[in-house]
């Protein structure tokens, strides 16, 4: 097996990832980011970013991850486009698999992301990014004065459902049972909302959409009676959860009880030294492409500081 050692590797190419690089690397410590099977992370599957600071015309996710990558290939930040298969931090140099080659690293920055959870349905993903969104504060701008639809029934459909009424003229909150599963403050909040109607006892049957503009509306199904309705929506906002992809280091780090990366406070170290980590995988609050790159440039501060004092 061929092995090669690095000062830093990162693992994950989205904005924390890359931020990471582009200051590790003016930092003159070589990095190697590990892309992961989906480069670019999620803004991958954004048309349009509006909130990223430096773009006051908007800027579509995948030229401006294309602009991150570019901006660390500039200071020699090495990419490999991959998926590490196993991590080993028992002892240092940490041990990074991918496929049939091996890289050794003196430290270890995890950029891995969090993946919305989805409901599986072709159409669903047919118009993802053109009507459908896992990101009420990153999309929800684009539907002023329009209807849509939130499904879920936990905290996040809650909160998406109200911060979306900041914008749309109506939200149906769909839930497949009859009594919510969130917090009895936002259920209260959502109840009393004149803007939001709840469709209980019902689930996603169909996105239903036409090219080329995509998502045109959304036909539901009532679970108890069988009766399917088309809600006139413009949008479809999926808000059931995002999974933290933190299998790789699963029994090696410290997880939250969402099993989300714990870091110390005000830092982005984890509970074993040299190793790192930023973005949406130790970020289940705010999963915002702007804090994730905040946090990237956190950890190759934390990385360079470390990696000097070991010398």
């Amino acid at each position: 097996m061929e092995t090669e050692n690095k000062k830093v590797v990162i693992l994950g190419s989205g904005p924390a990832g890359y931020t990471a690089a582009i200051y590790a690397a003016r930092a003159n410590l070589n990095p190697m980011i590990i892309t992961g099977y989906q480069k670019g992370g999620q803004l991958t599957t954004t048309t349009e970013v509006e909130n990223f600071p430096g773009f006051p015309e908007g800027v579509d996710g995948n030229a401006l991850m294309s602009q991150m990558e570019n901006q660390a290939l500039r200071f020699d930040t090495e990419i490999v486009f991959g998926e590490v298969t196993k991590v080993e931090l028992a002892e240092k140099p940490f041990k990074i698999h991918v496929g049939d080659k091996q890289y050794t690293t003196d430290s270890l920055i995890l950029a891995t992301g969090a993946s919305a959870q989805y409901l599986g349905l072709e159409s669903e993903t047919k118009y993802m990014g053109r009507g459908v969104s896992a990101c009420a504060t990153c999309d929800g701008f684009f539907y002023k004065n329009k209807d849509v639809a939130v499904v879920g029934g936990g905290d996040t459909a809650l909160e998406e459902a109200s911060y979306l009424t900041n914008f749309c003229n109506k939200v149906y909150l769909v839930h497949r049972r009859d009594e919510f599963r969130g917090s009895k403050a936002m259920q209260e909040r959502v109840l009393n909302n004149e803007k939001i109607e709840v469709v209980w006892d019902s689930v996603v049957d169909e996105v239903i959409g036409e090219e080329p503009q995509g998502m045109t509306d959304l036909r539901v199904k009532n679970v108890k009676t069988g009766e399917s309705r088309n809600l006139g929506v413009a949008g479809m906002f999926v808000a059931i959860g995002h999974k933290p992809n933190t299998s790789l280091v699963e029994g090696q780090l410290d997880l939250d009880e969402k099993r989300y990366l714990l870091t110390q406070p005000q830092s982005s170290k984890t509970n074993i030294d040299g190793v790192f980590a930023c973005g949406d995988v130790m970020d289940s609050n705010y999963r915002q492409a702007i804090t994730a790159a905040g946090t990237g440039c956190m950890a190759a501060i934390d990385a360079e500081r470390w990696l000097a004092e070991q010398q």
